[in-house]
This record gives C-alpha cells, structure tokens and sequence, in this order.
C-alpha cells in the first residue's frame, strides 16, 4: 500500500468520479483507476462500486475511509512538524567561555537573546582557553567566547570588540588621580594578577614586558574581584580589562598609557562544523550586540 494510491481513493470518495479525482490529483485516469485496482487488490476487498459513470463506496469503503484520511492527516501533520523545526530558531546551544568575560560581557547579550529566541536551549560553560578549544573539538562546546588571537588552523574566529587595558591601584596611592599611566611608573609596586592559564594573565604580562617591567607578584587569583578587593586594601596593583572596571569605593582606574594595551574578544567555532539556525543566531546576535 501506498500513499499515493490512498489520495487517490480519497479523492475519488470526495469527487463521486474517477475522471473529476484523476483531474484533481493531476494524474491521468487511467493511472489513477489502475492504482485504485491495486489498492483493492492488496486489500482482498472492493472499495467502490463502478455503476455506469457513477462510483459509489462499497461497505467497506465506506468503512476504510476514515481511516485513510487518519493516515493522509498525520502525515501532513508530521511534514508540517519538521518544516516548523527546520524554519524555527531553537534547540540546543552549549556556550563556553572564559572566566574574565563570562560575569561581563555575557549576562545581558543572553538575556536578549533568550527574549528573542525563547526556544533555544542554552548550556553555559565557564572555563579557562585550552579547556574550550578542546570542547570545541569534541563537540562538546558549539560556540567559545574567547581572547584573540587563538593559534592554530582547526578554529575560526571572528572578533566582536576591543577594549582597553586599565591599571588598578588603590585610592590613596599617589598616582591615583591621574586619567592615565604608564606601567613603567608602576614597576615598584607590587602587583596582583590572574593565576597561569587564563589568557589575560599573558595579555597582562606581555603589556608589563612592552615596558620592560617585570612584576613582583605577591598575589594570584582566578578572580577579578578577589585581586580588586586586595587591590582596594592596598596589598598592591593590578591590570584589568575595561570590562571588569567595578565601581569600588577604594579602587581607582587610569588608563594604561600604551596603545597596544587592548583585548580583543571574539567568537570561536570549529572550523568545518556545521552551524544549526540557532548557532547563527547567536553568533549574529553577539555581532549585533557588540556593536550597538
């Protein structure tokens, strides 16, 4: 039996006519009534009888007929159910990323898009960069959020947006009401700074190498407001990106007077992996965010 052949049936039940359901099927009569045939075949049973140019359904038919319509109804419905989850922006979505990002830069942008997209399935995990590049690669991180540049071929990246890198002292120090300073002027201090493995710990040391300064770590965290509240007893100084500027009474901020002290953030995806709708939602939807 096949699907084809209970249209047709249908459509001669609803027409009273072979002639009028071969021309409303778009099918030639000859075909039509042959398929009919077959259908009555399989079934051991006649479905209609043939009274002149009159077609009337047999007791049985009569009987089959609410049944085919079942089988034509739930297909439709069943077709119908895959085009809206084609078409539909939802599903599934795991998200990684870094530490020094995550409490910032994410919790507005995935508000918005929880707003936007309600039937996304949204999975947040937060970790250090090389833990992420190895989710990517085994699926099990669709999209990472990270510092650029990454290495290596297997990534594609797109940068979102670039800030600035700020030094933090403490209010009373004495260059705390300056707008700017330069991280030679701080080569003295000691300084608070992420613990190995989180990739601004390198943007920040590399900013000190520029200025040929080579810190005295005294604290290590892998929090920015552990080494902000250390910052604000006096314990010493720090650098952080602008993002993580908190207004704290005892904290000050001056900008790190170095063009190339800057942080680019950008999405990380797979290279080759293919994108569902909602992954590029969310990837268009960071672009959009980031810009405004």
């Amino acid at each position: 039996m096949e699907l084809h052949q209970l249209r047709y049936f249908c459509a001669v039940a609803e027409t009273g006519s072979f002639s009028r359901a071969a021309e409303q099927s778009h099918v030639a009569q000859p075909s039509l009534s042959q398929q009919i045939l077959k259908l009555e075949a399989e079934l051991g049973a006649r479905l209609f009888d043939r009274l002149g140019r009159t077609v009337r359904l047999t007791d049985l038919g009569t009987a089959f007929l609410p049944r085919a319509r079942a089988v034509l109804r739930e297909l439709e419905a069943a077709k119908g159910d895959v085009r809206e989850r084609k078409d539909s922006i939802g599903g599934p979505l795991t998200v990684g990323v870094i530490p020094t990002v995550a409490p910032y830069f994410l919790p507005p942008r995935l508000t918005s898009f929880m707003r936007q997209f309600p039937q996304a399935q949204v999975t947040i995990v937060e970790e250090i960069t090389p833990v992420l590049l190895e989710r990517l690669r085994a699926s099990r991180a669709d999209i990472a959020v990270l510092a650029l540049p990454i290495r290596g071929h297997e990534f594609d990246a797109f940068p979102l947006l670039t800030e600035r890198l700020f030094a933090a002292l403490p209010d009373k120090h004495p260059l705390a009401n300056r707008r700017s300073v330069s991280l030679k002027d701080l080569r003295k201090e000691p300084f608070l700074l992420l613990r190995d493995g989180h990739c601004f710990r390198d943007t920040a040391v590399a900013a000190c190498d520029r200025a040929r300064v080579h810190p005295q770590v005294i604290f290590e965290s892998g929090q920015f407001s552990s080494i902000l509240s250390m910052v604000g007893t006096g314990m010493g100084v720090s650098i952080v990106p602008e993002m993580a500027i908190e207004k704290r009474a005892r904290c000050r901020y001056l900008r790190i007077a170095d063009d190339e002290a800057t942080r680019t953030i950008g999405t990380v995806v797979l290279h080759g992996r293919s994108l569902t709708r909602v992954h590029n939602a969310f990837l268009a939807h960071l672009r959009a965010t980031s810009l405004s």
